[in-house]
């Protein structure tokens, strides 16, 4: 296990794989100092999800008063930072693009060393800035908009990957039900509010298994289920209950996350868990979660929501253990769209 240094490493973190604009000042990994984040939600919804170009031209915008404010709310200077940790992939290639060449930019005119991260990596490495005592081994479930990981967290920088979606996200699936039944876009806390007044059990929609990969996930099934449902009520001219419809198919989303989270722990005989990512903020899930947690005696961490969306906050924490492992990014670092973790 590395271990940490006395000295104050602070690190300039930028994130721009998606929608959000962000930078943070962070100091050794887990003191945080400053978290700003632009959401370019509002834009997005009138389209009814993220639009590529968009989005590239917003980070354009934003990217450089982000870090300002991030420096100023740090009360710092670019001259205090020790590294400038970056997210490269995987995400959104011109989005990742405006981050990594501001990254780069600051790093040949100040001098100051160049660290890549790995966006899946710095969600996992959000649960390191709220949990003081968290430290690897443990397993975590990453569930967001682009990806639904089960990882084990061998030590910092290093990952096993037991299982991954073989189709959509949790959170695609979340967004194209939400937009089916008519809620419209971000999917995710739109169908948690409205599941509050529903009856989880109302649809059986089913839970897939995978024969082959029993840690991989795939909810592009219970997606066209739903779809399914919705047409054929259309087609008899029966009423659609949006609240019925949205539990049921959260719930069908938790069970199967908390069946393979479960099935890990025991098999890897773990004593930890955490989440992350988009989709954790969802209180339903995080809920069931705990709560299966709790029945084997594991010891259950979770960022707040703020941490769970896309921030750089994580990304300044993933960072400060890659640079004290001696990782350094070049002026040639460029961003990878389909990065894998542990590329």
């Amino acid at each position: 296990m590395i271990k940490e240094t006395e000295k104050e490493i602070k690190i300039l973190a930028i994130e721009s794989s998606c929608d959000e604009t962000a930078a943070a000042v962070v100091v050794n990994g887990r003191d945080l100092r400053s978290n700003v984040i632009s959401s370019q939600i509002d834009l997005h919804t009138l389209y009814g999800g993220v639009v590529p170009e968009i989005a590239s031209r917003k980070h354009i915008e934003k990217i450089n008063q982000v870090i300002e404010q991030a420096l100023s709310d740090a009360d710092m200077t670019l001259d205090d930072m020790d590294a400038i940790g970056v997210t490269y992939g995987p995400g959104l290639i011109g989005a990742l693009l405006v981050g990594v060449a501001e990254a780069k930019a600051i790093s040949y005119a100040k001098d100051i060393p160049l660290v890549g991260v790995h966006h899946i990596e710095g969600h996992i490495s959000a649960n390191y800035i709220e949990n003081k005592d968290l430290e690897p081994p443990f397993l975590c479930l990453v569930v967001s908009g682009g990806h639904t990981h089960l990882v084990k967290v061998a030590d910092y920088g290093k990952y096993e990957i037991l299982g991954r979606t073989r189709d959509d996200a949790a959170g695609e699936a979340f967004d194209k039900v939400a937009r089916a039944i008519g809620l419209g876009y971000p999917g995710g806390p739109k169908i948690e509010k409205v599941s509050y007044e529903g009856n989880s059990d109302a649809i059986a929609f089913p839970r897939a298994k995978i024969a082959d990969g029993v840690y991989d996930f795939s909810f592009s099934g219970l997606k066209s289920a739903v779809l399914n449902y919705l047409n054929g009520c259309r087609m008899k001219g029966e009423e659609i209950n949006q609240a019925d419809v949205a539990a049921s198919f959260q719930k069908s989303v938790t069970d199967v996350l908390v069946e393979h989270a479960m099935h890990a722990i025991d098999e890897y005989k773990m004593d930890k868990f955490a989440i992350a990512g988009g989709v954790a903020s969802n209180g339903v899930i995080r809920q069931a979660l705990e709560e299966a947690c709790k029945k084997k005696g594991v010891a259950f961490y979770r960022p707040s929501p703020i941490l769970c969306t896309d921030n750089a906050a994580m990304i300044g924490a993933a960072a400060y253990y890659d640079f004290i492992a001696g990782k350094r990014a070049g002026l040639d670092l460029n961003a990878v769209a389909n990065l894998k973790l542990g590329e």
